[in-house]
C-alpha cells in the first residue's frame, strides 16, 4: 500500500514542535504541546469530554483486533477500580510468530533515520493527543485514578513524556554524522584519504512491560524511547490496565502503516489470567530492551536475568520529607495534605515518611512540638478531604486489593494520628475509596524501623520522631541508599541544615525539592524540566528522560570506504 503520509507531510508538520522540544530540554523551562484543562479540547479534530465518553463506552464488550500476526486467541476480563466491567478483548500471541513478524520491519525502519523515525514517533502522539478525553476514561478505568488526573498524568503529561523521549533520542543519535570525509596528510605521499558513513542502528525488539498505577505515563517514555531510535516495540501491558496501552498500540500501527513502514514495528503481548508472560519474554533472545515499572522483587529479578537485554527499572522506593522549620507553617501543612491525599498514595513519588524532631520545629506560628505538628497536619488532611466530593476528585479508588490490605493493617504499627476512614462514591458506588491513614513512630527505637523502612506503598505516612536534624540527615541518608528515594522533600529555614540535606541528596543521588507551600507538590514533575527519579539509587536504574535514557538503545555503526 502507498504511503498516505509522506515523509514531506510529516517534518513539515511535526518538525517545529521537535525543535521547541530541543530548545526546552536545553533550557530546561516550562512548555507543553498537550493542554491540561479539559475545556482545550473538543476543537481541531480532538475529542471533547463528552466524546471522549462516548467513544470509551463503545469499547465495552468488544473485540480489539490489531491486524497483529500470530493471533491465537483472545483475552480480557479487565474490571475497573470503580466497580465496572471494561469486557473488552484483545489478541493473544503466538510469539513465536509475531515476534519474527516484529524484526522484518526493522530494516526500513533504521534506514528511515533520526529525523523521521522522530516525525513519525510525533504524529502518533499527536493522534493519541486528539483522543486524549477517551484515554483518560481508559486510564481512570484501569488505574483508579480520578478523572481529573487520570485526564492530566495519562494524557497530556504522558505525552510530555513521551515527546521528551523522542527529542532525547533525536539529540543522542544526531551528535555522529552522518557522513564524513577523512583525510590524513603522509608529508612527500600522497594523504590518506576516507569516506565514512555512520549509522544508528537498532539493538533490536525492545520489550514495555506497563504498570497498573501509570499505564502510559510510566509506558511513553520507553516505548517512543525504543521507537525513535529504530528498535521495534512489543507492549506487554498489566494484566489490569491493558486497554490505554492496547489504544496506544493501535494508534501506532496505523501510523505506521500509513507512514509506509510495517505495523508489525509496535505490537502488543497481553496475557490469559495468570499466564506471567513477562518472565518468558524478558529471558527471549529477540527481546534486547526492557523498560518495567513496578516491584522491587521482579525488576531485580529482571536485571539478574535479562542479560542479553539493556533493562531499564523504575522499582520500589521509601520516599523522605525532612521537617525540621518552616516560614509558612499553613502552606507547609496544606501542600503536604494534598501530597499524601493525591491519588490515594498510590504514586511511586508520595512521601510516605516525615521525618520532624521529637523537640519540635520553628514555624512563623511560633515553636510547635512534635505532636502538634502531626496533629495539625492530620487536622490540614480532614480539611481537605473533609467534603466526600472534593475527596472522590482526589483519592479517586484504591486500586487493587493488596493497598487495601496496607492501609489496614498500618493502623497497628503505632499510635494513630490520622485514621482512614471510608468515603463512598455515588457514581460508583463499588469504588473502594479510603483517606490516608497516619502513624506516629519514633526514629530511635528498633522495634520501630522495620515499618519506616520498607516501602508501604499507598495512603499511608509515617510521622517519624527524630533526636535533631542530623539524626533526620542521617536516617534519610541511610534510607535513600539502602531502599531508594524517588522523591525527597525538606522543610527548613537554617541553611546549615539546607545544605547538609543537600548534600546527602546530591552523595545518594536523590531528587530533592525544598520549602514547597504552594501549587507545586514533591510528587510531581514537569516534563521537559524535571527528571523524574535520578537512575543513582536504588528506586531506579534509569532517570526519566535523560540522555542515558536512551542513547544505549542503539550503537552506531561505521562503513567506510576510500575516497
Amino acid at each position: 500500500m502507498a504511503a498516505e503520509l509522506t515523509a514531506h507531510q510529516l517534518i513539515a508538520q511535526h518538525r517545529p514542535t521537535l525543535d521547541l522540544a530541543l530548545e526546552t530540554i536545553r533550557t530546561r523551562a516550562y512548555w507543553s504541546p498537550h493542554p491540561e484543562h479539559p475545556k482545550a479540547y473538543g476543537e481541531n479534530g480532538s475529542l471533547d469530554a463528552a466524546a471522549g465518553k462516548t467513544a470509551f463506552d463503545a469499547l465495552a464488550g468488544t473485540r480489539l483486533d490489531l491486524g497483529q500476526p500470530g493471533t491465537d486467541g483472545w483475552v480480557g476480563g479487565e474490571v475497573s477500580p470503580y466497580g465496572i466491567e471494561l469486557g473488552v478483548e484483545y489478541p493473544h500471541a503466538d510469539l513465536d510468530v509475531l515476534l519474527p513478524a516484529m524484526k522484518a520491519g526493522q530494516k526500513a525502519w533504521r534506514d528511515a533515520g533520526a529525523e523521521l523515525r522522530a516525525m513519525v514517533c510525533l504524529e502518533i502522539l499527536k493522534r493519541i493527543a486528539d483522543r486524549t478525553m477517551e484515554f483518560a476514561q481508559a486510564v481512570m478505568h484501569t488505574s483508579g485514578q480520578a478523572f481529573m488526573m487520570a485526564f492530566q498524568a495519562g494524557g497530556p503529561h504522558a505525552q510530555d513524556r513521551g515527546m521528551e523521549a523522542v527529542a532525547y533520542a533525536y539529540v543522542e543519535q544526531s551528535r555522529t554524522p552522518e557522513a564524513a570525509e577523512w583525510t590524513k596528510p603522509q608529508g612527500k605521499r600522497d594523504p590518506l584519504a576516507l569516506t565514512k558513513r555512520f549509522t544508528p542502528v537498532p539493538r533490536g525488539i525492545a520489550l514495555v512491560i506497563g504498570c497498573n498505577t501509570f499505564p502510559t505515563w510510566n509506558g511513553y517514555p520507553g516505548l517512543f524511547a525504543s521507537l525513535a531510535t529504530g528498535n521495534a516495540v512489543l507492549v506487554k501491558p498489566h494484566p489490569r490496565a491493558v486497554l490505554p496501552l492496547a489504544l496506544t498500540v493501535q494508534v501506532a500501527r496505523e501510523v505506521l502503516t500509513e507512514a509506509g513502514f510495517d505495523a508489525n514495528l509496535v505490537a502488543l503481548a497481553a496475557e490469559r489470567p495468570g499466564e506471567g508472560i513477562a518472565k518468558t519474554l524478558a529471558t527471549r533472545p529477540e527481546i534486547r530492551i526492557i523498560d518495567y515499572t513496578g516491584s522491587t522483587a521482579f525488576g531485580d529479578w529482571l536485571e539478574a536475568n535479562a542479560r542479553q537485554a539493556q533493562v531499564y527499572t523504575e522499582k520500589a522506593g521509601v520516599n523522605t520529607v525532612l521537617v525540621e522549620s518552616t516560614d509558612d507553617y499553613k502552606g507547609m501543612l496544606a501542600n503536604l495534605a494534598f501530597s499524601l491525599s493525591l491519588y490515594s498514595g498510590q504514586m511511586c513519588t508520595t512521601p510516605q515518611n516525615l521525618l520532624i524532631p521529637r523537640d519540635g520545629i520553628r514555624t512563623d506560628q511560633g515553636d510547635k512540638s512534635y505532636d502538634e505538628v502531626t496533629a495539625d497536619l492530620a487536622r490540614a488532611v480532614d480539611g481537605l478531604l473533609g467534603d466526600d466530593a472534593r475527596a472522590n476528585a482526589l483519592l479517586g479508588a484504591i486500586v487493587n486489593p493488596d493497598v487495601k490490605a496496607r492501609l489496614e493493617a498500618a493502623a497497628g504499627l503505632g499510635e494513630v494520628a490520622l485514621a482512614s476512614r471510608e468515603v463512598t462514591n455515588p457514581e460508583f458506588p463499588d469504588a473502594v475509596v479510603r483517606t490516608p491513614v497516619i502513624v506516629k513512630l519514633d526514629g530511635a527505637k528498633p522495634e520501630d524501623e522495620a515499618a519506616y523502612t520498607s516501602e508501604c506503598f499507598g495512603p499511608v505516612s509515617f510521622a517519624v520522631a527524630v533526636d535533631s536534624a542530623d539524626h533526620a540527615v542521617e536516617l534519610l541518608r541511610r534510607s535513600v541508599r539502602e531502599q531508594g528515594a524517588m522523591t525527597v522533600g525538606a522543610y527548613t529555614t537554617d541553611p546549615e541544615v539546607e545544605e547538609a540535606v543537600q548534600e546527602a541528596c546530591l552523595d545518594e543521588a536523590a531528587q530533592l525539592s525544598l520549602n514547597l507551600t504552594g501549587g507545586v507538590y514533591v510528587n510531581q514533575t514537569a516534563a521537559f524540566s524535571d527528571f523524574h527519579g535520578s537512575g543513582g539509587n536504588p528506586a531506579a536504574n534509569a532517570a526519566l528522560c535523560d540522555g542515558a535514557f536512551v542513547a544505549n538503545r542503539f550503537r552506531v555503526v561505521e562503513v567506510r570506504r576510500p575516497a
